[in-house]
């Protein structure tokens, strides 16, 4: 079903629907779904069934303006007092139905004689609401006084059952009725303020609408209000769009830039619900101004407390549409309350192994014809990797089977480096894998797909060095993100998205470039898969997608959340340059000095916190460099 709820589908004194907002498409797209290239057919529902003038007028305005809209109709047929008993009939044959606006309480007390809401169980098709018949469509209508006497009378019921299509209830008509009063009482301060106090209402003008395709979370277009809590807020702007969802938002004060992913998704109207350890107080300012509401736990490894934490925002605010920490720490806890929850935007827990543990990482490069390196098990004994490693030769690396960064990783030189690692981790040997040593460049294809598997945002970044040399050296951190991604490693990067079947994530995925040929994986160039991370690249690299690309990629991850889609332009593209320097060395070049060089390219410097500083380096420098040489230019500065 697409439902669509406004307050009237036209400007006022417009004889058309609005073309605002992308409302008349957005209906024209609908019905040709909904009718399979044949004339739909149009049942209005009335909202005063027993009034024959009404609803003709009703009848013919609705008809004057479908048609002055372009849209051609098999039928129009009203639905009142009249053919009430053919309601199951009608309403089997519709593609389109119009819940016609007038009297809420009239319109609920016909719809339920009719059984209405049992009818569209299943409907397929289009549904419209106008005004009372857009208010109607709620579980739970917000039915407030509109004819005199109703504000005063104490058996006035405010509240009623309705359609159950949505849980948004509606004040249609902002222009007309922002000021009204109703036996002395004015609508909004008076009335719809005080009964907002545990519930929230939106309104908005005549040619804004809410749209909600098969059940996802809804999408208000136009100029819009919320009214909760006894206050009112704008919450949408004409031509831009805010989205009825429910975010819960794992430890988004780690990394600290991450609270531009919370406000990416609030700017989109989602309800941003943070869970962190840390008292609210302490929070950034830019984090509390990004979020809708907040829980602290004590620890956030206790999974009791997590859920007890989620629960009390389902609570509140109703069903959780996303649960999310873009973390990797975080994975395992996140995709095990999905599960428990039921959220089905992500990665839930039948599937995290995939994902998480190398190993089996191994299985879903092969179904993608990937290439990768040769991996055995710890867990298959001392002997057996004594005899892999014979045949692969040295060096190999030994890395934790599920981890991340380059924390416990060894790179074992010789038979004597083997034994001592087998012997120091006969206790432990079960959770590492053992790899062939690649040689070539480390790369990563970073990207932001859709629910559909489409990548809505592609980005290139190359380390020179690898992240394990670099802690073990205490070397400085240098690496860059290129102007575009090479075709070929674009290729093998939306290969392995598929293969893993990844759906409505930030990716990065990280690939040898062989510096040679190698019997089994490729030519020289080509790209070995090494690892894949559902989330985004660490530390400031997301930044420095930004910086090269003069775009938001916590914005159109927050658009890819709220609306499937980017909607953030991408600008003119250049190399960026990150080095990270280390407090223990002496650098030729001074901070002024590197300040009076690169000052007018420099994008961001930064003291690295103390829980990335192993593999980012101490104090960080970004530039916006043109060319590659540029880049090699700037890393022989800044480290010499």
């Amino acid at each position: 079903m697409t439902l669509f709820l406004t307050g009237s589908p036209t400007r006022f004194g417009e004889p058309a629907f609005t073309e605002d907002n992308g409302f008349l498409s957005e209906v024209k797209a609908a019905l040709a779904q909904a009718a399979g290239g044949r004339l739909p057919h149009v049942l209005l529902v009335s909202a005063a069934p027993d009034d024959d003038g009404f609803t003709a007028s009703v009848k013919k305005g609705m008809s004057d303006c479908i048609h002055a809209s372009g849209i051609e109709t098999a039928e129009i047929v009203m639905l009142d007092r009249h053919n009430a008993a053919d309601a199951p009939s009608l309403v089997g044959k519709a593609d389109w139905i119009v819940l016609c606006g007038g009297h809420v309480p009239t319109q609920n007390k016909f719809i339920h004689e009719i059984g209405l809401r049992e009818l569209l169980e299943g409907f397929k098709a289009v549904v419209m609401g106008c005004s009372a018949g857009s208010m109607n469509c709620a579980e739970e209508v917000y039915s407030h006084p509109e004819n005199p006497g109703e504000a005063v009378d104490p058996q006035y019921r405010r509240w009623l059952k309705g359609l159950g299509l949505t849980d948004i209830n509606l004040i249609p008509h902002l222009e007309q009725v922002r000021w009204a009063k109703i036996d002395g009482l004015r609508l909004f301060e008076d009335i719809a303020f005080p009964d907002s106090i545990g519930h929230r209402f939106y309104t908005f003008r005549d040619g804004g609408y809410v749209i909600v395709r098969d059940g996802k979370p809804a999408e208000l277009r136009g100029e819009a209000f919320e009214i909760t809590r006894g206050a009112m807020r704008r919450v949408s702007e004409e031509n831009k769009s805010y989205s009825f969802m429910n975010l819960v938002s794992i430890s988004p004060h780690f990394p600290e830039q991450y609270w531009h992913f919370c406000a990416g998704a609030k700017a989109n109207g989602v309800n941003v619900l943070a869970i962190a350890d840390t008292p609210y107080d302490q929070l950034s300012w830019e984090l509390k101004q990004s979020i809708s509401d907040y829980y602290q736990v004590r620890n956030l490894e206790d999974y009791g407390e997590m859920y007890r934490a989620v629960a009390w925002f389902a609570h509140k605010w109703g069903k959780i549409d996303w649960i999310e920490s873009n973390n990797e720490y975080w994975l395992e806890q996140d995709a095990r309350l999905r599960t428990d929850f039921n959220v089905t935007t992500g990665i839930q827990t039948d599937r995290i192994a995939s994902i998480r543990n190398k190993s089996e990482m191994k299985k879903y490069y092969a179904l993608g014809g990937i290439p990768t390196a040769r991996q055995i098990k710890g867990v298959e004994g001392a002997d057996k990797v004594r005899a892999f490693v014979k045949k692969t030769g040295y060096p190999v690396i030994a890395k934790p089977d599920s981890g991340m960064g380059a924390g416990g990783t060894t790179k074992i030189n010789a038979r004597e480096e083997l034994e001592a690692w087998l012997s120091a981790h006969a206790h432990d040997m079960g959770y590492y894998v053992i790899e062939e040593f690649i040689t070539g460049l480390l790369v990563s294809y970073d990207a932001i797909y859709n629910s559909k598997g489409d990548p809505i945002f592609e980005n290139n970044t190359v380390f020179p060095t690898p992240v394990m040399e670099i802690v073990h050296g205490n070397l400085p951190c240098c690496y860059w993100t290129n102007k575009t991604v090479p075709a070929k490693l674009a290729a093998i990067g939306r290969r392995t998205v598929k293969a893993f079947g990844i759906k409505s994530r930030f990716v990065h995925l990280e690939f040898f470039q062989l510096d040679r040929d190698r019997e089994g994986l490729g030519k020289k160039g080509d790209y070995v898969g090494l690892e894949v991370n559902m989330r985004p690249p660490g530390g400031y690299t997301p930044d420095m997608m930004n910086f090269a690309h003069q775009t938001d990629v916590y914005q159109i991850w927050a658009d890819m959340i709220a609306f499937d889609e980017a909607r953030k332009p991408l600008g003119e593209s250049a190399y960026i340059g990150y080095v990270g320097r280390r407090d223990v060395h002496n650098y030729r070049h001074s901070h002024q000095e590197v300040m009076e060089r690169y000052g007018s390219v420099l994008c961001m410097c930064n003291r690295v916190p103390y829980a990335l500083s192993d593999d980012l380096g101490d104090v960080a420098y970004i530039v916006r460099l043109q060319s590659k040489a540029d880049v090699e230019e700037y890393f022989r500065f800044m480290t010499e």
